[in-house]
């Protein structure tokens, strides 16, 4: 494949990955919302009121997250959109490491692998602290 085209496809199928990724976390955050307000209105005064009293839920694993999705759990719904969400600024940067090693700029290269590290660091420090 010419170069042309692999920067044609690389410029081109990039914003539309993005968008989609976007449009995705957004109905997701929609659903998750609609979902609260009809079946669980008062979960977050709830949650809440326990927070402050001391009760503090412990972290969930992915799996469990997946299986209280499947049972319509608003509070999972919406942790799955923003986990979505932080998808975007991950491949845009993720993108941009690409094209500049296809580019050989490398001083691009070393900056944005910089970033791209210290999102992904920041993203399993978020999961696990």
């Amino acid at each position: 494949m010419p170069k042309q085209d692999e920067d044609r496809i690389l410029r081109e199928w990039t914003p539309i990955l993005l968008r989609t990724i976007l449009i995705a976390a957004m109905i997701t955050l929609i659903v998750g919302l609609i979902l609260t307000y009809t079946f669980a209105p008062d979960y977050y005064v709830q949650r809440y009121h326990e927070v402050r009293q001391g009760h503090l839920i412990g972290k969930e694993k992915v799996g469990q997250l997946f299986d209280r999705i499947r049972e319509g759990n608003p509070h999972a719904v919406l942790t799955i959109g923003l986990f979505e969400l932080t998808l975007v600024p991950l491949a845009r940067v993720a993108f941009c490491f690409i094209l500049f090693i296809k580019e050989r700029d490398y001083t691009y290269v070393a900056f944005t692998a910089y970033v791209l590290a210290g999102l992904i660091v920041g993203v399993l420090v978020g999961s696990v602290g």
